[in-house]
């Protein structure tokens, strides 16, 4: 989909009708004909914010209409997919709805834009979203700073979490662990290091302080290693140390001597050993 730079910065306001400017517009729209919004960046949905939402419509009802499109004898989500979701969970049969015609792009921006304003994506999709947006409108960073009120330093760290491991992407929109701990993994170049650091997060509860001066001594200790004459090791071995640092997510160094050699697999507490001792049951290895 080709979309012009122009597309994106009508803002909410002129996308989305007010309750007052629809007021004749709302219709009730069987539940059971609205499709969810293929453009909706967020990919979980908090259960227990969720049962608050239905606690209230019980009580209250929809009080604001659901924005939906036409989409040949169906209807497609626009806004309100949290409404249309507690709604259902009610069981409602119907729900009342504004009917408007979008473009897709229209659809994708108001998804991105609505839940950035609300602050309802984890960092995570907050992230995928900033992407999405500069991609889909051809925008830079600092042209999409401006387009949504955000600064340009947010955007650019946010988007740096999607370039960590995809197992730390998950526990960080689990939350296991915090964006200030994902933002102090990614100064480490060691893709093995950053899975075990973030292991130990979990299991030894270290504070985002902590991982600082783990980062900070592994850049000292490296910066001396490279004042020393370079080890010269062969190229296979290397390769087949960072593939065993990726698998097991911890440090592996493969010493290799004249007529033999050795491998030194790390691990930090009997849970981490049983860990990577099952992956290696499961290898078959």
């Amino acid at each position: 989909m080709t979309m012009s730079k122009k597309r994106l910065g009508k803002g909410l306001q002129a996308l989305i009708p007010s309750i007052e400017d629809e007021k004749q517009g709302v219709t009730e729209i069987k539940i059971n004909r609205i499709l969810p919004n293929p453009h909706q960046p967020r990919r979980d949905f908090d259960d227990e914010k969720l049962e608050e939402l239905a606690a209230s419509i019980r009580e209250h009802g929809v009080i604001q209409p659901i924005i939906v499109r036409e989409n040949g004898d169906m209807y497609e989500l626009v806004a309100g997919e949290r409404r249309w979701r507690a709604a259902k969970k009610l069981g409602h049969t119907t729900i009342p709805a504004i009917i408007k015609e979008y473009t897709d792009g229209e659809v994708m921006e108001i998804a991105l834009i609505e839940n950035l304003q609300r602050e309802d994506l984890n960092p995570i999709e907050e992230a995928a979203a900033y992407k999405q947006l500069m991609e889909e409108f051809g925008l830079t960073q600092d042209e999409l700073s401006k387009k949504i009120g955000k600064s340009r330093s947010l955007i650019a760290n946010s988007i740096r979490l999607l370039n960590l491991p995809a197992e730390i992407q998950e526990f960080l929109e689990k939350g296991a662990i915090t964006t200030g701990h994902a933002r102090s993994l990614l100064s480490l170049d060691d893709k093995g290091m950053q899975m075990e650091l973030a292991r130990r997060i979990i299991e030894e509860g270290l504070t985002v302080r902590d991982i600082e001066k783990i980062v900070k001594k592994a850049a000292v200790e490296k910066d001396k290693k490279t004042k020393k004459a370079p080890e010269t090791k062969d190229p296979l071995l290397l390769d087949i140390e960072e593939r065993l640092k990726m698998v097991l997510g911890t440090q592996v160094r493969i010493k290799n001597g004249r007529n033999k050699g050795k491998i030194e697999i790390e691990y930090y507490s009997g849970e981490d050993l049983e860990r990577i001792i099952e992956i290696f049951l499961k290898n078959n290895i």
